[in-house]
C-alpha cells in the first residue's frame, strides 16, 4: 500500500535525454548524421506515477538526434513495434490508453462463475482516470515534428503489449519517414528492445 500511495504523489518528470549515440539499444546512420535510440521503462517505476505494466502498456522512451547541420523533419514518421513473429503494434493514442488504464480490474476467476447482476464484493472498478494521469501521459508522449541541427528530442510512445508473455524478447522498434529538410526519406531506423544475450 505504501508503494501504491508514493506512486500516485509523484509527479511526472520527462527524463534527461542525451545524444542517441549514447545508448545501448540504437542505430545511428553516420552518413545522415542522424541516430535514433529506444529505452524500455517497463518494470520501472522511477519516473511514473501510473504502474503502466499492470494495464498491459510499456512505455519506451525514444530518442532521436540530428548531429547535421540542417533540420530533420518528423512530420510522416511512422514508429512500430515489431515482434517476432512480425506482429506490428502501433503506439497507442490517449483514447487507448485512458480507455485501458480505466478497465475495471477483475479477481480473475469470474470464468469460471456465472455472472451476476449484482455488485459483488472483492472486485476492483475504476471510475475513469485521474486528471494528474492523463496529464501525465499528454506530457510524457513523443510530439516532435522535426528536429533541429545539432539537437535531441524524445519522448515515450505507449505500446499495447498486453497477450505478450515476453514483449520485448526478439523484437525491435522499427521507424520509417524520417526525411531530410527538402524532404528526402532517410533509410529506415531500427533497434532492438533488449540486449542480446550472450
Amino acid at each position: 500500500m505504501a508503494a501504491a500511495t508514493a506512486l500516485a504523489a509523484k509527479e511526472f518528470v520527462m527524463p534527461r535525454a542525451g545524444n542517441a549515440g549514447t545508448y545501448t539499444l540504437r542505430d545511428i546512420h553516420a552518413l545522415e548524421k542522424v541516430g535514433v535510440a529506444v529505452e524500455p521503462y517497463d518494470g520501472r517505476n522511477d519516473v511514473f506515477s501510473v504502474d503502466y505494466d499492470q494495464h498491459g502498456l510499456m512505455p519506451v522512451f525514444f530518442v532521436v538526434s540530428n548531429d547535421g547541420d540542417q533540420p530533420v523533419r518528423l512530420s510522416d514518421m511512422s514508429v512500430r513495434l515489431v515482434t517476432p513473429d512480425h506482429t506490428k503494434i502501433e503506439p497507442s493514442n490517449d483514447d487507448d490508453i485512458f480507455r485501458r488504464l480505466s478497465r475495471t480490474e477483475h479477481r480473475g476467476d469470474e470464468s469460471s462463475r456465472t455472472k451476476s447482476p449484482l455488485p459483488l464484493p472483492g472486485g476492483k472498478p475504476k471510475v475513469g482516470v485521474k486528471q494528474q494521469t492523463r496529464d501525465e501521459v499528454t506530457s510524457a508522449q513523443f510530439k516532435a515534428t522535426a528536429v533541429e541541427p545539432h539537437s535531441t528530442r524524445a519522448g515515450f510512445f505507449f505500446f499495447d503489449i498486453s497477450g505478450l508473455d515476453h514483449p520485448r524478447r526478439g523484437s525491435r522498434i522499427y521507424v520509417t519517414g524520417v526525411r531530410t529538410s527538402d524532404g528526402q526519406e532517410l533509410m529506415y531506423f531500427e533497434t532492438p528492445l533488449e540486449t542480446s544475450q550472450p
